[in-house]
């Protein structure tokens, strides 16, 4: 009887030392055949739970680097992503945390949102060429919306005077005449506009022709100095400088463009974490 105990405990023990085996080492980080056991039993070669290993590895420098930069997830935004599953799967979260792997599936909660934060980090600065997105995504649409370009000078404070609102009208009713007359637009903008885009004479990106303010810039004649229009940062005046005619779908074709660059941006900046990175796979545990 003795024997066959002790028989059973060596199995036992030799099951869970199987299990728990170190299959791959990331920098300071190991990778046990337990954590990823259930996609390795799914493999039907040895190339793809290497693929997997590798998978592994990328998510462990990815996290590694989350907490790092200071990206790692909230215990806020853990609960609120628990809390969807829960109502996405129709159970309360008391039922939820109930679940037997409750524990490793927050873990990888929290591991996802870390690394979306990471992307989203490292891929923020990400930008296309503007005339590459007119050339590509002009042609996936028949309709078309208007834009126009222009300058402004915004003003929204004005020194030692109650009445800020009346003051501020006739500062810039003063800067109309003068402009009007034949002063520089993008002079006075860099001079006195109280808007970070001072700095290029007051000029704004694109702006989509759809509400009566922009309607009210777009209707204005070469030159014409705007009536003057409340902004979110104070009271402004503009010029029209440019227009132009796109895709109705320039917006989301842009998006999907951005999308696609930030993509294979970040595949390569993970790589480069790959590369320098101590790496080591047990090809003889798998």
């Amino acid at each position: 009887m003795k024997r066959v105990l002790a028989l059973l405990l060596m199995f036992n023990v030799s099951s869970v030392f199987a299990e728990n085996i170190i299959i791959a080492i990331v920098n300071n980080s190991a990778i046990t055949y337990k954590s990823l056991e259930a996609s390795l039993l799914n493999a039907t070669s040895k190339v793809d739970k290497v693929d997997i290993i590798n998978q592994r590895i990328a998510e462990v420098l990815q996290i590694e680097k989350a907490k790092e930069f200071l990206l790692e997830a909230s215990q806020n935004d853990v609960n609120l992503a628990l809390l969807e599953i829960s109502k996405s799967n129709n159970i309360s979260l008391e039922q939820l945390k109930a679940y037997p792997e409750f524990l490793s599936l927050k873990d990888e909660v929290l591991e996802k949102i870390s690394i979306l934060n990471l992307q989203r980090y490292v891929t923020k600065d990400v930008t296309i060429d503007e005339n590459n997105v007119i050339n590509i995504c002009a042609k996936k649409s028949t309709s078309t919306i208007k834009q126009i370009k222009i300058a402004q000078i915004i003003i929204s404070k004005v020194e030692d005077l109650n009445d800020q609102d009346t003051a501020i009208k006739r500062f810039l009713k003063k800067l109309s005449k003068h402009i009007s007359k034949g002063a520089s637009f993008e002079g006075f903008a860099k001079l006195h506009s109280q808007h970070s885009s001072y700095l290029n004479g007051g000029t704004t990106d694109w702006i989509e022709v759809d509400n009566p303010t922009v309607a009210m810039l777009d209707s204005l004649k070469d030159n014409e100095v705007s009536k003057i229009y409340l902004t979110d940062f104070g009271f402004a005046i503009g010029i029209k400088l440019e227009e132009r005619f796109v895709s109705s779908s320039l917006k989301q074709c842009t998006e999907k463009l951005i999308y696609l660059k930030a993509e294979k941006f970040y595949s390569n900046w993970v790589s480069g974490l790959q590369e320098q990175a101590y790496i080591k796979i047990y090809h003889d545990a798998l």
